[in-house]
Parts: C-alpha cells; structure tokens; sequence
C-alpha cells in the first residue's frame, strides 16, 4: 500500500506539474524546451525503476523496465494518432499542449480502470491470459495488415456520433468547450478534438495493458510502467513531431512486439495450468526481445527514408479499413 500511494502522489505531482507549465502560459514549444522535459521524465522513470529494483528485487525491477518499455513504445503510436488528430482539426499551436494534457490525463484514468479490471480477471480465471493473447495477436494481425494506413474518425463511433448530431462552430473560441451562438448552446471544435482523443485512448488501453500484464501480474508494476510511459508524452510530441514521419517501419515493429507477448501470455497459461514441460518465456527474454526488436525497427526505417525520402510513416489501423470509411459532416454542414 506505502508503494500505491507514494507512487500515485508522484504521478498526480507530475501531472500537475505538467499542468502548470503547459497552461500558464500557452506557447508553441521548441526543440530545446521539448528536450529538456521529455529528458527529465525519462530520468524519472529510471531513477524509480533503479529505486524499485533496489528495494523490490531485481525480478520486479526487471519486469518494471521491460513494461516501461513496451508502454513507451506503444505510446509512441498514440503520438501518432494525436498528430492525425491535431492535424485533421487543424488545433492551434497554443492549444495542442492542452489537448495533450487531457490526452495524457484521460488515459491515465482509463488504464487505471482496465488495469483493475484486468488484474481482477486473471486472479479469478487463469484462462483469461488465453484470451489476452488472442486478443494482442489479432491486434498484431491487423495491425500488420493496415500498417501503411492512417486511422479514421469514421473509425470511431463515438466521434461520429458527435460530428452527426451535435451543433459545432466552424471555428476555435480559444479554449472554450461550449459557447453560445444564435441563442443556443454549441460545441467547439476543441471539444470534438478532446472527444477524439478521449475515445481513441479506449482503444490504446485494450491493447496496452494486456502486453503490460504478458509481462507482469502485479497490477502495482502494471501500473507504474503505464503511468510513467504516458508522463512524458506532452515533451515527447514536440520532441519527436517531425521524426515520426520517418518511422515507416513502426506499425511492422509495434505488431511483432504485440504478437510476441500475445503468444508469451498463451504460454504462461499452458505452463503453469496444463503442464510445466511447455516452455516459458521469462522476462529478462521477453526484455532482450523487445528492445532488439525497437532497435532494428528504428535503424532499419531511419535507412530506408535515406533510400526512399519521398516516403511517410503510418500510424496503422487496427479497426476499419478503406472500405468502411464513412463520409463525415463538417461543422459547416451543420
């Protein structure tokens, strides 16, 4: 419980940390600003993880930094997503900190949601590791499948629903949700963006806290890893907006990482409730096997953007497809 709530204390310090700084006083952030704080939340998440593995053990410290690992690497696509988004509402420079911040807080909230949840099933049923591992090799599949393609808001039912049957300005009233026109209460565009990133933030959590718990079943080191992965990302966006394009191998990586834990959590169950011959993949493998597969992700991508320049990296999608793409209503057709 001492480790809960001194952790929590942190993160709720740190978010309003972020807070503070990104809203008092709205501005575009540069490469040195955007530096210097994506450097010192990642030095905050290691100097816990060292702490951790000194005072827990250095199997629970292992499974921290591989978690860690594997949420920072999935958190890079929601970067992803959040420039689509940003770029499709065309969000004013001063605001895109404010969307990241509620991104950022939004999906803290969610993953502790689903990591309560999800902690809560595997203590009762073994076999929901099975469906864990079904789940992240079909979200591997299609991910794979549509890795040269860029998600939808026809993809997402909640921001259709929003966009079809909610009066909106065509324009940003600074960073106002709702304001009144003609006598009548409207939403801004700002509230369709958080709205996007809100619902999109559901289906990053579906994924990323079933690879977390492939790697380990305590909810605390689950947890930890998710919140200090996610802590950075406003710095990071800024930092890494124009490197993304050059990731073109991304979604490939990210579905292989994906799939691996996918088959990592089915071995786990057939290991330990079916018969203990089955091998089992331990974390220091599992750690080794995700960093190897980032690195050659990242080399491998880097060069082929120095062969093929006029190429662009994609964020991949994992529902829809370009068949399913439905036509949407602009604030002005309202």
């Amino acid at each position: 419980m001492t480790w809960w709530l001194s952790t929590v204390a942190v993160v709720i310090a740190l978010l309003v940390l972020d807070f503070v700084v990104a809203s008092r006083r709205p501005h575009h952030v540069g490469m040195r600003e955007a530096a210097i704080w994506s450097t010192f939340y990642i030095a905050i998440a290691i100097l816990f993880g060292i702490f951790f593995w000194v005072v827990a053990g250095s199997q629970q410290g292992t499974e921290y930094f591989t978690g860690y690992v594997v949420e920072k690497s999935l958190s890079v696509d929601n970067l992803f997503v959040f420039v689509i988004i940003m770029a499709k509402f065309s969000v004013p420079d001063v605001l895109q900190q404010r969307v990241l911040l509620f991104g950022i807080a939004a999906a803290l909230v969610l993953r502790v949601i689903f990591i309560a949840l999800g902690a809560a099933a595997l203590s009762a049923f073994s076999w929901v590791f099975v469906i864990f591992g079904l789940f992240l090799i079909y979200t591997a599949v299609q991910l794979y499948r549509h890795r040269d393609e860029d998600p939808e808001a026809g993809d997402n039912p909640v921001l259709r629903w929003v966009q079809n049957h909610l009066p909106a300005t065509d324009d940003y009233q600074g960073t106002k949700l709702v304001v009144r026109q003609n006598g009548r209460r409207v939403i801004t565009p700002l509230f369709i963006v958080f709205v996007a990133i809100a619902s999109t933030d559901v289906l990053f959590a579906l994924d990323s806290i079933p690879a977390v718990f492939g790697i380990t079943r305590d909810p605390f080191i689950v947890f930890a890893a998710n919140a200090f992965a996610l802590l950075g990302l406003r710095a990071l966006y800024f930092l890494i907006h124009g490197l993304l394009d050059r990731l073109v191998y991304l979604s490939t990586g990210l579905s292989v990482i994906l799939g691996f834990i996918g088959v990592k959590l089915i071995l786990t169950f057939l290991h330990e409730d079916v018969n203990e011959a089955i091998p089992h993949v331990p974390t220091e493998v599992s750690l080794v096997v995700i960093l190897g597969v980032l690195a050659v992700t990242t080399v491998a991508s880097l060069l082929r953007v120095r062969s093929h320049p006029e190429e662009r990296a994609h964020a991949g999608r994992v529902l829809g497809g370009e068949h399913d793409r439905a036509p949407q209503r602009s604030a002005g057709d309202r």
